[in-house]
Protein backbone atom coordinates (compact mmCIF):
# COMPACT_ATOMS: atom_id res chain seq x y z
CA UNK A 1 0.00 0.00 0.00
CA UNK A 2 1.34 3.23 -1.15
CA UNK A 3 1.37 6.50 1.50
CA UNK A 4 0.58 9.48 -1.13
CA UNK A 5 0.98 12.29 1.96
CA UNK A 6 3.68 14.56 1.71
CA UNK A 7 3.56 15.56 5.47
CA UNK A 8 2.78 11.97 7.27
CA UNK A 9 2.68 11.70 10.91
CA UNK A 10 5.53 10.00 12.82
CA UNK A 11 4.75 7.27 15.16
CA UNK A 12 7.02 5.70 17.85
CA UNK A 13 6.84 2.19 17.44
CA UNK A 14 8.01 1.59 21.16
CA UNK A 15 8.82 -2.37 21.67
CA UNK A 16 5.78 -4.13 23.50
CA UNK A 17 6.18 -6.53 26.66
CA UNK A 18 8.53 -9.52 25.18
CA UNK A 19 6.05 -12.15 22.91
CA UNK A 20 6.81 -15.71 24.28
CA UNK A 21 8.41 -17.72 21.42
CA UNK A 22 7.20 -21.15 20.11
CA UNK A 23 9.83 -23.68 19.44
CA UNK A 24 7.86 -26.40 17.09
CA UNK A 25 10.10 -29.79 16.80
CA UNK A 26 9.76 -31.68 13.32
CA UNK A 27 8.26 -35.33 13.85
CA UNK A 28 9.63 -37.99 11.18
CA UNK A 29 7.26 -39.42 8.22
CA UNK A 30 8.30 -41.39 5.04
CA UNK A 31 7.19 -38.80 2.00
CA UNK A 32 5.92 -41.32 -0.79
CA UNK A 33 4.87 -44.31 1.15
CA UNK A 34 6.56 -46.80 4.00
CA UNK A 35 9.20 -47.48 2.31
CA UNK A 36 10.20 -43.74 0.81
CA UNK A 37 12.89 -40.96 2.14
CA UNK A 38 11.87 -39.91 5.22
CA UNK A 39 10.97 -36.15 5.92
CA UNK A 40 11.31 -33.88 9.35
CA UNK A 41 7.59 -32.38 9.29
CA UNK A 42 7.55 -29.53 11.30
CA UNK A 43 3.85 -28.18 10.59
CA UNK A 44 1.21 -29.36 11.39
CA UNK A 45 1.29 -30.22 14.77
CA UNK A 46 -1.15 -30.95 17.17
CA UNK A 47 -0.53 -27.49 18.98
CA UNK A 48 -0.45 -25.63 15.71
CA UNK A 49 -1.84 -26.33 12.35
CA UNK A 50 -0.51 -23.83 10.47
CA UNK A 51 1.53 -20.80 10.48
CA UNK A 52 0.01 -17.69 7.94
CA UNK A 53 -0.49 -19.19 5.12
CA UNK A 54 1.72 -22.42 5.34
CA UNK A 55 0.11 -25.81 6.53
CA UNK A 56 2.81 -28.00 6.04
CA UNK A 57 6.78 -27.78 6.17
CA UNK A 58 9.17 -30.52 5.24
CA UNK A 59 12.67 -30.86 5.34
CA UNK A 60 14.45 -33.52 3.99
CA UNK A 61 18.08 -34.56 4.20
CA UNK A 62 21.04 -34.27 3.50
CA UNK A 63 20.76 -37.30 2.23
CA UNK A 64 22.62 -39.56 0.14
CA UNK A 65 20.34 -41.09 -2.40
CA UNK A 66 23.30 -43.79 -3.86
CA UNK A 67 22.42 -46.11 -0.87
CA UNK A 68 18.91 -45.34 0.16
CA UNK A 69 15.62 -44.21 -1.54
CA UNK A 70 15.46 -41.05 -2.49
CA UNK A 71 12.13 -38.72 -3.89
CA UNK A 72 10.04 -41.14 -5.16
CA UNK A 73 6.59 -38.89 -4.92
CA UNK A 74 3.70 -40.48 -7.20
CA UNK A 75 0.86 -38.57 -8.76
CA UNK A 76 -0.94 -36.97 -6.60
CA UNK A 77 -3.62 -34.50 -6.58
CA UNK A 78 -3.41 -30.90 -4.95
CA UNK A 79 -6.66 -28.48 -4.44
CA UNK A 80 -6.88 -24.73 -3.75
CA UNK A 81 -2.97 -24.69 -2.32
CA UNK A 82 0.22 -23.79 -3.68
CA UNK A 83 3.84 -25.21 -2.74
CA UNK A 84 7.15 -23.97 -2.47
CA UNK A 85 9.68 -25.88 -2.96
CA UNK A 86 13.54 -24.94 -2.66
CA UNK A 87 16.75 -27.48 -3.09
CA UNK A 88 20.05 -26.70 -1.34
CA UNK A 89 21.79 -30.15 -3.20
CA UNK A 90 20.28 -32.84 -5.73
CA UNK A 91 17.60 -32.53 -8.19
CA UNK A 92 13.87 -33.33 -8.00
CA UNK A 93 11.56 -33.66 -11.53
CA UNK A 94 8.35 -32.08 -11.62
CA UNK A 95 6.10 -32.78 -14.03
CA UNK A 96 2.09 -31.74 -13.02
CA UNK A 97 -1.25 -32.67 -15.42
CA UNK A 98 -1.26 -28.92 -16.24
CA UNK A 99 1.37 -29.97 -18.63
CA UNK A 100 4.83 -27.94 -16.71
CA UNK A 101 7.77 -30.39 -16.97
CA UNK A 102 10.39 -28.89 -14.62
CA UNK A 103 14.02 -29.87 -13.73
CA UNK A 104 14.56 -27.82 -9.95
CA UNK A 105 18.12 -27.55 -9.01
CA UNK A 106 19.96 -26.03 -6.02
CA UNK A 107 19.19 -22.25 -5.29
CA UNK A 108 15.91 -22.43 -7.11
CA UNK A 109 12.43 -22.40 -6.15
CA UNK A 110 9.60 -24.04 -7.84
CA UNK A 111 5.96 -22.85 -7.40
CA UNK A 112 2.97 -24.86 -7.96
CA UNK A 113 -0.09 -22.89 -7.56
CA UNK A 114 -3.06 -25.99 -7.49
CA UNK A 115 -5.98 -23.74 -7.92
CA UNK A 116 -9.20 -25.60 -9.05
CA UNK A 117 -6.92 -28.91 -9.04
CA UNK A 118 -3.81 -30.24 -10.30
CA UNK A 119 -2.37 -33.67 -10.30
CA UNK A 120 1.72 -33.68 -9.78
CA UNK A 121 4.78 -36.09 -9.19
CA UNK A 122 8.33 -35.44 -8.02
CA UNK A 123 11.23 -37.43 -8.41
CA UNK A 124 14.81 -37.19 -7.44
CA UNK A 125 17.22 -37.51 -10.59
CA UNK A 126 19.72 -40.49 -11.05
CA UNK A 127 22.38 -37.50 -11.57
CA UNK A 128 21.09 -36.98 -7.75
CA UNK A 129 24.13 -38.18 -4.97
CA UNK A 130 22.83 -35.54 -2.35
CA UNK A 131 19.10 -34.52 -1.56
CA UNK A 132 18.80 -32.03 0.81
CA UNK A 133 15.74 -29.10 0.43
CA UNK A 134 12.64 -27.89 2.29
CA UNK A 135 9.57 -27.48 1.03
CA UNK A 136 6.43 -25.01 2.25
CA UNK A 137 2.36 -26.28 1.51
Amino acid sequence: MSNLEAEPVEFDCAAGPPKRIEILEPREVPLGGPRAMQVRRTLPQRERSLVGAWCFVDHYGPEDVRTRPGMDVAPHPHTGLQTVSWLFSGEIEHRDSHGMHEMVRPGELNLMSAGAGICHSEVSTPATTILHGVQLW
